[in-house]
């Protein structure tokens, strides 16, 4: 029986790390099994053209959860701190009443002025965004919860990390898609569901807001079985890629490093050395799906509690991911890169009260910085000038804005600021110029580097990003006209934080940030 009332309005946001858009919708679609999810898209809206604004992990959910580019808030590596007085979605959801709960982690990198250097909060980019109420501890590289209940189930391990590695069932030497040390009933993503659901019941008579994030299918790639097992290798389509990384890296200096810096060996434990084959990328790959299938069984599990529960007509569901994931493609691996396959993310949205557009499909371009305003918007939270991005409520009613945008923005930083990295050094950049701004529109892609490097000019037309045109004679008033477009963008959005206040004789006065043609 349903514990709700008519003026509950409570908001499940989902986040799945390292989930390629084209598990849903594209080259991998028809080759994994993701029921859940394909029952929630003909249950909600689904935006085929959504990208993350910035990559990796840390500063891409500092953007989903400050509404803010990257330019904006400056957190742009794992363990660059986000300022502490930058607004957030649990900030201003505590303003609208809601209790922000946290079931996972946000790879928040804290403000060190106003934390001493020994406090544990500053000692990981891994700590939970300020202003949630951590739930569960589930952070990849600590998860003592996790661990306790592994150990509790009569588990051993020596090395936290070795619950990472691929275990054979006879005790001979393991192989790259043999299963985890642990069962489907304990792994890290079942551990966080049974904590999710086991905790809901207690506030199902009130308006919540619960983030959900699961990990997975970020690597290190071992599934428990049956998932390690449930795609055949040999079954899915090669990886996207040139002849040969050679062929790869004459496309841009930017490649020769983004071809070197991760490797499969890296997105595996105790296969050091591990080589870029096809048969071991297949197999990689056949992984990073099941990890992919596990992550939606238990969001069943998640969307069936919503429904048995009589809460889900009450409920705004938001899923979606940090970030995409290269698998292989180009000759590359993990997100520091400027490919779709590393920005191109899901998002499904399921509204309450909007049944007559469900199954309906937006190829309007959307980024990951609308998904706070879009949040608060419904709860009736007024949007913070800081923020950048844009509600999406008038797309999920069928209404697009004729000031919507025509492209949409990503930045990369690929600088160490501590120790000169691959890019540096390949490329002999600095911690200040080592990063790049991605445009995309309906047919062209740029990349611009900050350093003094050639530009990226790709045509969906001529030969996508496998060619390169921005040398072309025929191309240069397409380069100019969307090297202008990132420009404007940039000045349109520079930090309006405190730019539409003034300071007047009759105190403080705030206009409202107001959304800007693209063109």
């Amino acid at each position: 029986m349903s514990t709700t009332t008519e003026k509950q309005r409570n908001v499940l946001f989902i986040l799945i790390d390292q989930m390629r858009a084209d598990c849903l919708f594209g080259a991998l679609a028809d080759h994994v099994q993701l029921p859940n999810l394909q029952a929630l898209m003909a249950d909600a809206v689904t935006f085929t053209r959504n990208y993350t604004v910035v990559n990796p992990c840390g500063p891409s959910r500092a953007s989903i959860l400050t509404g803010q580019y990257a330019m904006n808030h400056r957190s742009v590596r794992n363990g660059t701190p986000l300022r502490h007085d930058t607004p957030t979605l649990p900030a201003e959801m505590r303003k609208a009443g809601y209790l922000p709960m946290l079931f996972g982690y946000t790879d928040t990198s804290h403000d060190p002025r106003v934390h001493h250097p020994n406090d544990p909060t500053v000692r990981t980019y891994e700590y939970p965004m300020a202003g949630f109420q951590e739930m569960l501890e589930m952070r990849l590289e600590m998860s003592h919860p996790w661990r306790a209940h592994l150990l509790g189930k009569g588990y051993t391990f020596d090395s936290y990390w070795d619950l990472y590695k691929p275990t054979a069932l006879d005790g001979g030497a393991a192989k790259l898609n043999d299963p985890a040390v642990y069962s489907a009933d304990d792994s890290d993503t079942a551990f966080l569901t049974d904590r999710f659901l086991a905790t809901m019941p207690g506030y199902s008579d009130q308006s919540w807001f619960a983030h959900l994030t699961y990990i997975r299918p970020h690597p290190p790639l071992v599934a428990p079985a049956p998932y390690n097992a449930m795609y055949d290798p040999s079954d899915l389509p090669a990886a996207d890629r040139l002849r040969t990384v050679g062929e790869e890296n004459a496309i841009h200096p930017f490649f020769v490093p983004a071809t070197q810096a991760q490797t499969p060996a890296s997105f595996v434990e105790g296969f050091p050395d591990l080589q870029d084959t096809e048969e071991v990328v297949q197999t990689l790959r056949s992984v990073y799906l099941g990890l992919a299938s596990e992550v939606d069984a238990h969001i069943g599990r998640v969307v069936k509690y919503l429904h048995d529960s009589g809460q889900l007509d009450n409920t705004l569901v938001v899923l979606s991911a940090d970030h995409g994931e290269m698998l292989g493609d180009r000759h590359s691996w993990g997100k520091f890169s400027v490919y779709n396959a590393a920005y191109h993310t899901p998002l499904i949205i399921r509204q309450p009260g909007n049944k007559s557009r469900a199954g309906t499909v937006v190829d309007a371009f959307t980024e990951s910085v609308d998904l706070t305003p879009t949040i608060l918007d419904w709860v009736g939270q007024e949007i913070p000038n800081s923020m950048d991005g844009r509600s999406l409520l008038p797309l999920l009613a069928g209404e697009v804005p004729e000031n919507w945008r025509d492209f949409s923005i990503s930045e990369l930083d690929f600088a160490d600021p501590e120790v000169p990295n691959i890019w540096q050094q390949h490329l002999g950049t600095t911690a200040s110029d080592s990063c790049l701004t991605i445009l995309r529109d309906a047919r062209f892609t740029l990349v611009e580097f900050a350093a003094n490097l050639p530009p990226l000019l790709f045509d969906k037309d001529n030969g996508g990003e496998h060619v390169n045109v921005a040398d072309d004679p025929a191309y240069q008033a397409d380069l100019m006209r969307l090297t202008r477009q990132m420009l404007r963008h940039r000045m349109r959005n520079m930090d309006h934080t405190l730019s539409l206040d003034s300071i007047t004789s009759d105190g403080p006065r705030r206009q409202q940030r107001q959304p800007l043609s693209p063109r």
